[in-house]
This record gives C-alpha cells, structure tokens and sequence, in this order.
C-alpha cells in the first residue's frame, strides 16, 4: 500500500509539472483530488490494510492528500497571476467608472422637501398599508358614499387596503400631537388603474398639513403661489377654480400656465394653456373630529399633488411609465 501511494505521489507531481493551462490543472484535479479520484480510492482501500498497518498508511495518505490539494492551490493561484499581470497595462489610459445619478422623482422629492421645509414644514410618514377607516371613513368618506368610487382600491381584505393616498397620516399626525400642526407628507400610493401615458397603478404623491387657530384660505394660496414660484419659476401663471374633496370644504384645484408651449395649447396641457398641478382646501370640520381637535378651536388646510405629474412637467416628459422602467438610457439624462 505504501508503494502505491509513493506511485500516486510521483505520477501526481509529473503530472503537475505538465499542466500548461487551467484547463489541464482542472483535469488534474478531477483525476486525483475529486470524489471519485485516485486519493480517494486509496482511502477506500484503506479498511482492507492490516490492523497493525493501519496507522503509517492513514498517515501517509493524508499526507499525500495534503501535498497534493495544497501544491493544486499554489498552481492555480500562478495561472491566475500570471493571467492578471499578462492582462495589466500601465501604459493604457484609466478607465472611468460610469457614476449614477438620483431617479428624477427622487430629485423631484427632495426638491420639494427643500422648498417646504424654507416655510416651516416638518415631514411626517405613514404605512402603505391601511386600514378603512383611515383611509376612508376618518376622512369624512361615509359607509357607500359616492366619493369612494373616486379611487379605484387594491383591497387586502375587507378592512385593509393599499392606501389610495397619503392623506390617512393626516389623521395619524393629528392624533399623535396637539396643534399647532405643520407637515409635509411624501409616500408610494396606489390605485387599481389602467396603465398608460399619464396613469400607473403605483406612484407617488406629497400632501400638506397646516392646523393652528385662525388658518385661513388666503394662507393656503399664498403658500401655493410661493411654492409655485419656487418650482417653475417666479413668471409662471396660476389659478384655482372650485372642486369637491370629501377632506376639505372648501376646496379647489390650482392650474398653472403650460410653460412647454407658453399657453399657445399642446398635447400636455389639452391644448388649453393650463395645467392641473394639484387639489387643496381647507380641513373639513369632520376630519379635524376624526384627528381629536376642536373644530371651534382649530381650522387648518391641506393640499396634495402628485409627484410624477410635477416632475413630468418640470422635466418635459410624455410618458409616466418611463419612471418605472429602468432604462439606463433614460435615467442617464437626469
């Protein structure tokens, strides 16, 4: 036995010596150090050696097992070497790495924040996930009211959704501090819609809160029409024409005019020279109930806008779906 693994060694080590590439080190290593290979085999004849043989050749077969995996390494960290200072160049020029650069919502959120938080405005969060009632019912939308149908919902179950928008904190911000209340509310909101160039079933959204004693609706425009200018520039148009939010009474949308096309009419502003940018209003009484303040005490405002819309407008894109689909060449642009 112990000649044999003398005979292993040696036919080991010249085949060794003849590996010319990591091709034939590999063939070698199947050939001797694998599972089925020939070190392998000796130690399967190792129970048919006489007891009192058996300790010189275990000894000398993991010796050979040894020698041959630690002679194997140190062969193929020469091949990988040699490979490397074959493919190393000083003359050549350096290699820039590409650097990444923010998704333009992120951009477009940290803008914002940036703007809001120069008028006073903290940042609150809350969970994607939601229940009814904060989602709805907090928000003075009633048990089958129409303004449900307003939101197309992805139910979890019957009481827990997705949140349709990030209006719910409002409620948890309310009920986690007593006025005076300012914040900011950014977040992912979805809504069961059909995808195309101007919708997605997931986007985003940023909301404010403002309650305090004596908030009133000349408040509210002036903080839009500073953020605005802010925005889109100081010689941007606007304008608020009355709508309906089941949250805030009363309530309107702000327009400002199509900087793409100086208001001359085009595809992204439907060929009217404004654009939609967002819904505000003052708290509605029952919201303010609903978050634990007196409504005699306390009046408050509230608006939202949604974030791609912002940055479709402030960046010239067509398609809100490019957002979402992480082409390099797109990203690369911002």
């Amino acid at each position: 036995m112990l000649e044999q693994i003398r005979h292993i060694r040696e036919e080991f080590e010249r085949e060794l010596r003849e590996s010319a590439d990591a091709k034939a080190l590999e063939a070698l290593r199947i050939k001797f150090l694998a599972r089925k290979g020939l070190i392998a085999q000796l130690f399967e004849q190792l129970r048919t050696v006489p007891p009192d043989e058996k300790p010189g050749v275990g000894k000398a077969l993991n010796e050979l097992r040894s020698y041959a995996q630690s002679a194997y390494d140190e062969a193929i960290g020469q091949k990988k070497s040699r490979s490397a200072d074959v493919r190393l160049d000083l003359t050549l020029p350096g290699r820039p790495k590409p650097v990444g650069t923010r998704h333009p919502i992120t951009q477009t959120i940290e803008d914002l924040k940036r703007i809001f938080a120069g008028m006073g405005f903290g940042i609150a969060y809350g969970p994607d996930i939601e229940d009814d009632y904060h989602n709805f019912t907090a928000l003075n939308f009633p048990p089958e009211h129409p303004a449900r149908d307003m939101q197309d919902t992805f139910f979890i179950s019957k009481n827990v959704l997705l949140r349709t928008h990030t209006s719910p904190v409002q409620i948890r911000v309310m009920k986690a501090q007593p006025p005076p209340v300012r914040v900011i509310i950014p977040g992912r909101v979805y809504r069961n819609e059909a995808v195309s160039a101007r919708s997605h079933v997931i986007f985003h959204q940023i909301e404010a809160l403002s309650v305090d004693r004596n908030v009133t609706f000349s408040e509210l425009k002036g903080t839009l029409v500073s953020f605005v200018h802010q925005l889109y520039g100081s010689s941007v148009k606007y304008k608020f024409r009355p709508t309906f939010f089941p949250f805030t009474e009363p309530s309107a949308d702000m327009y400002i005019s199509c900087f793409i096309c100086n208001q001359k009419g085009c595809p992204v502003c439907k060929y009217n020279g404004w654009l939609e940018i967002l819904g505000a209003g003052m708290v509605h009484p029952n919201v303010l109930r609903h978050g634990g303040y007196d409504p005699r005490r306390y009046s408050g405002f509230a608006f939202g806008m949604g974030i791609e819309r912002a940055a479709l407008l402030r960046y010239g894109i067509d398609d809100i779906r490019l957002y979402f689909e992480n082409d390099v060449r797109f990203l690369r642009q911002f």
